[in-house]
């Protein structure tokens, strides 16, 4: 390993990190509810969905990033891949306040753990489907 791979290597991890850190707040903009002020009163479900959404943009992020050579490119697939799966959020969201009565944001800002993976398991079945795509 050389000096030029791990300047690369710091150059794409901080890149990468700035990319998640926007990601989350531009998220955290839409919810009914503040992200962060939750998980410091301790609302295990507001942090696990977190956690989860978290998680599936990294692992967006990991896939693009292997896939890619240009650092530019791989930002650009996980930005496109943040929107996609924002706006199947939405819609599931809508499907299942609609259909079935459950709003996954209240669930989550009540606590309601169940609501939060359900919320959370979209995000990571949805990023494993982009991931594959990429």
């Amino acid at each position: 390993m050389t000096l030029m791979n791990v300047l690369a290597m710091l150059v794409w991890t901080v890149a990468g990190a700035v990319l998640l850190f926007l990601l989350m707040w531009i998220d955290s903009l839409f919810t009914k509810y503040k992200d962060l002020t939750e998980m410091r009163n301790g609302n295990v479900a507001v942090t696990t969905r977190f956690i989860m959404k978290l998680f599936a943009q990294g692992y967006i992020l990991s896939q693009s990033i292997s896939k890619s050579n240009d650092l530019w490119q791989a930002l650009l697939a996980s930005i496109v891949s943040f929107f996609i799966l924002f706006i199947l959020e939405l819609f599931v969201e809508w499907m299942l306040k609609k259909t079935a009565q459950i709003d996954l944001d209240q669930g989550a800002k009540q606590g309601k753990v169940a609501y939060a993976l359900l919320a959370g398991s979209l995000h990571i079945v949805g990023a494993l489907i982009l991931a594959a795509c990429l």
